[in-house]
């Protein structure tokens, strides 16, 4: 093993105690798990904790609808939790939990140092307290109309439509969400972290460290962005029973708000492991080494790198918040290194819901017959890191059927197969294959290269690049004939192939644990695997063996592991996981999906005045002019479109319009784009925007596209709603949701919203055919 000092430190998000994780909650943990694994098989000194969020409102407002007590209902979905994890087999080296001795203890101690060197608050704050539940409501158990874009069913801390942060106070008709009843306001005294007057060093800290750490480019702006508007002073008490205790006189009767204590769950979870292995007679450690070096009994020898693991929701907490509270303590605690933040899974053309009975969730999972491996290869495989992915079964299966069976598992089959079918098992000698190695060696490296900064998706297709290659050249060089004909041809495939399966077993192990060990043992040997305290089996291939042509020689008998998924079993999958939308059409809107290129889902019931105060707050429409057209080779549906926005930088935007308009009829139109939609990547290339278009039957019943049509208007002309401002700036970004939220529609070849017409430098956007409809 390498001597890196460097240790790695390593959480994921702590899922909430009270449901059942889906696929879309997992990506965190199996994100952390595919980054501790490779680390601990490079070589560093690697801790991975995690564990599950069990104080809040959430936890006693669920344990009185499930009458039982908080403690009953936290062991209840702990076991569960702990349950599935250990199913998709992810090496945390602790899993613990937050309801614990040792997260009072260094909650309070934290506390005190904040207290101590005044940074905390008092203060009298008026709150919605509901008389039927004899309870003040915490910020996300108020339900209520949203007094910006007057959505029904904002929530007391954010209003999803609009995005506007709240005050409960701030509702419009406001409800309990529990029982929905009318609160009424009271005052409660509370204590607050004073962030401003800590806000210039975590300025300074962060300044330095998203630099040398490499933060993602939206964990700096949207630090910036907190940072720029004014941190405020936040609340870190609540009235409830359920959490830690403040050790402040005349705060006996409240606990501490979940959100100050459950970051700090990572050091105790940390602590809970050093603290179970001293208690077994184990050699154990001291917990301060990971998160307070300066009070360590241990001697320090490496410098800590805290890599952190977070869905995009949660980055101002890591960034900010946990940060802040870190910083005003005055002592050296291990603060954020590098950030791994991910956008959003939903599920087929809607989102994940337990109580709907829609999607893929932990337990379904490992009911499902579909080996653990297979989850874990089409999360990674589409890890959705630059914006939302939507998990379809079609997708699924596809995914699955041609590149972990058809490509990966191919190789390793139909090589393996092959020596033992003829060569009686007996990996022949043979000459390495220079240029053949040159290319795996290059992915290796660039693997390698992506997983140091835990980049796991671009790594992983780094892995399947390799496989790809290594198909072909067994392709090529026809070992079936050769071993008759040319037998040093067979010889040298097959010799070169059984060493990059080795190196392959070794880069996919991080993601596929189970897997890999199984194919490792075909050819004699295992793969680094080893947990905090636990050392691998010795001998056992680390990372350091990549690209080492030695140690193999012979090949046990091999069977299957993954087999295909058939369209019957993908729909009967699809069908069971459904819920209510089983009454929907499935596959019309796929098909609107292919052809507009950003996921359309079902539009929330915005009024008419709603839809053009969101689209004049959010929504940038640009006319653009198509200067290059070309299919997407990847894409048999796709147009890759060069567009001159006006920008003076060319756009690529991708379109699914090869069915309905040839390349002629495209190049050179001055269109209507969605001009802040969120990047997406489809077939290889990433699409920024969209164009926009109508749907039309012709004569012949055929089915027909029109793209909207500005060819008055220069590129980079705005397009506006009649009566709005056309200088006004509107949000940077926006997700496909937002865009959908809108209805912009055809009336009479008329182009507008709510009755409002969009204009482009002051003339109407008209259409010809698609006369009447949506548009998007």
């Amino acid at each position: 093993m390498n001597n890196i000092k460097t240790k790695r430190l390593i959480t994921s998000a702590l899922p909430y105690v009270n449901n059942i994780p889906h696929l879309g909650n997992l990506i965190q943990m199996l994100s952390a798990d595919v980054f501790a694994r490779f680390c601990r098989s490079r070589g560093y000194e690697t801790m991975y904790v995690c564990g599950t969020d069990e104080y809040g409102t959430a936890t006693e407002t669920k344990a009185l609808q499930e009458k039982k007590t908080a403690r009953e209902l936290c062991d209840y979905y702990y076991a569960i939790h702990k349950d599935i994890y250990e199913w998709f087999d992810i090496a945390f080296d602790k899993f613990g939990r937050t309801s614990n001795e040792e997260c009072t203890e260094i909650t309070q101690s934290i506390f005190n140092d904040l207290d101590k060197n005044g940074f905390i608050k008092e203060h009298t704050s008026k709150q919605l307290f509901c008389p039927k539940c004899n309870m003040f409501l915490a910020d996300r158990y108020v339900d209520g109309e949203c007094p910006k874009c007057h959505a029904p069913d904002a929530r007391g801390d954010q209003c999803d439509s609009c995005g506007t942060l709240l005050d409960p106070t701030q509702l419009l008709k406001p409800r309990c969400h529990t029982c929905g009843s009318t609160p009424e306001v009271r005052e409660t005294k509370h204590l607050y972290i004073d962030l401003p007057s800590i806000a210039p060093k975590l300025e300074a800290w962060m300044e330095k460290a998203s630099v040398e750490g490499k933060w993602s480019a939206n964990a700096i702006q949207m630090t910036k962005a907190w940072i720029r508007d004014g941190l405020n002073e936040r609340a870190i008490t609540r009235d409830l029973k359920w959490g830690i205790p403040v050790p402040k006189a005349g705060y006996e009767n409240k606990v501490f708000y979940v959100w100050f204590n459950a970051p700090i769950g990572y050091m105790s979870i940390t602590k809970q492991l050093a603290d179970e292995m001293k208690a077994a007679g184990k050699e154990t450690f001291d917990w301060k080494k990971w998160w307070l070096p300066s009070e360590s009994s241990e001697k320090m020898d490496g410098e800590i790198k805290l890599f952190q693991f977070i869905g995009k929701d949660n980055i101002p907490f890591h960034t900010v918040v946990f940060p802040c509270s870190e910083i005003g303590t005055g002592k050296d605690y291990t603060k954020l290194y590098h950030m791994s933040s991910t956008e959003f899974l939903n599920y087929e053309d809607g989102k994940f819901s337990k109580s709907k009975g829609v999607g893929v969730f932990g337990s379904d999972a490992k009911e499902s017959g579909i080996p653990s491996d297979a989850w874990r290869f089409y999360i990674y495989y589409n890890r959705p890191e630059n914006q939302d992915y939507q998990f379809t079964w079609k997708d699924f299966q596809e995914k699955y059927n041609k590149e972990l069976i058809g490509n990966l598992g191919n190789l390793v089959n139909r090589t393996l197969l092959f020596i033992n079918k003829n060569y009686s098992g007996k990996i022949p000698a043979g000459k390495k294959d220079e240029a053949l190695w040159a290319q795996v060696l290059e992915h290796e490296k660039k693997a390698t290269e992506h997983l140091e900064w835990a980049e796991l998706k671009d790594a992983f297709h780094e892995i399947f690049a390799i496989s790809d290659i290594c198909n072909k050249a067994f392709q090529a060089a026809e070992p079936w004939k050769a071993v008759k004909t040319n037998k040093e041809v067979a010889d040298n495939i097959l010799y070169n192939l059984a060493y990059v399966i080795k190196d392959l077993m070794i880069m996919i192990q991080p993601y596929l644990p189970k897997y890999s060990q199984v194919v490792a043992g075909y050819l004699g040997h295992t793969i680094y695997d080893a947990h905090f305290g636990t050392p691998a089996k010795e001998g056992s291939l680390t990372w350091e063996d990549l690209g080492k042509m030695e140690g193999l020689d012979t090949i046990s008998e091999t069977s299957v592991y993954f087999t295909p998924l058939d369209n019957k079993a993908m729909e009967e999958f699809r069908a069971k996981f459904s819920g209510k939308q089983n009454e929907k059409k499935e596959e019309k809107q796929p098909k609107k999906q292919e052809k507009k290129a950003e996921p359309k889902e079902e539009k929330p019931a915005l009024t008419p005045e709603q839809q053009i105060d969101f689209f004049n707050a959010n929504i940038e429409l640009r006319v653009a002019k198509i200067t290059d057209i070309k299919p997407n080779p990847d894409g048999d549906k796709l147009y890759i479109e060069t567009m001159d926005d006006g920008s003076g930088t060319p756009r690529t935007i991708q379109s699914g319009l090869r069915k309905y308009l040839t390349e002629a009829e495209l190049l050179g139109k001055h269109v209507v784009i969605a001009a802040n939609l969120a990047p997406r990547k489809m077939r290889g290339v990433e699409s920024y925007g969209m164009l926009l278009a109508g749907d039309y039957t012709d004569e012949n019943g055929k089915e027909c596209v029109e793209v909207l049509d500005a060819s008055w208007a220069a590129p980079g002309t705005k397009v506006v709603l009649e009566g709005s401002d056309v200088n006004a700036v509107k949000k940077a970004e926006i997700s496909g949701d937002e865009f959908f939220s809108v209805a912009i529609e055809a009336k009479d070849g008329i182009v507008g919203i709510a009755g409002k017409k969009l204009l482009a430098d002051g003339k109407e956007i008209k259409t010809t055919k698609a006369l009447n409809g949506e548009i998007g």
